[in-house]
């Protein structure tokens, strides 16, 4: 375990003035406002919204598309989980002073994020069922990972493992 929290430690270090930057838009209420918004939304509520309507507007097709989103959705968190409870990364408004919560965190653990992770699964899923739905899942997708970091909820490197693990899902998944 210390090997694991000194690798984390160093990462923070060097992620810390990245965090930092994006965390300060944060202080300004509209942007802090406009991110909890996108970040609520990431918990699930749009997904699953997602996966009841794409049957309403493309049929009995989208069906497989939306079974298939719910059952990477459950992998997903069942990975997250696991590497969260062995990972132990606090998230960076615990670990830094200077860091700002934006809004309330879902767990203590940062890595990866799972906001991330099921973002990017979901979209590359549905995109690849209805290539047209990349004009608006693709900026939101880039919105709910944005605005972990900018919440003071994740780290840069958290994001972009969620993202990774994610899109491994996706393409799995396909």
């Amino acid at each position: 375990m210390i090997q694991k929290n000194n690798l984390f430690q160093r990462m923070d270090q060097l992620e810390l003035q990245y965090c930092l930057t994006l965390n300060k838009l944060s202080a300004i209420r509209l942007i802090r406002h406009f991110f909890a918004i996108v970040s609520r939304l990431g918990n699930g509520l749009f997904w699953y919204s997602l996966m009841l309507v794409l049957p309403l507007i493309y049929g009995q097709q989208a069906w497989d598309t939306s079974i298939t989103m719910a059952i990477t959705g459950v992998i997903g968190v069942v990975i997250y989980k696991i590497l969260k409870t062995t990972l132990l990364r606090e998230r960076p408004y615990i670990h830094h002073a200077a860091i700002n919560q934006g809004t309330v965190a879902l767990d203590y653990y940062s890595f990866p994020s799972g906001h991330t992770l099921h973002a990017v699964s979901f979209s590359l899923i549905a995109i690849n069922s209805f290539p047209e739905l990349a004009l608006v899942l693709a900026p939101f997708t880039l919105l709910i990972a944005l605005s972990r970091v900018v919440l003071g909820l994740h780290y840069p490197t958290d994001v972009l493992v969620g993202a990774g693990i994610g899109t491994l899902l996706a393409m799995i998944s396909i």
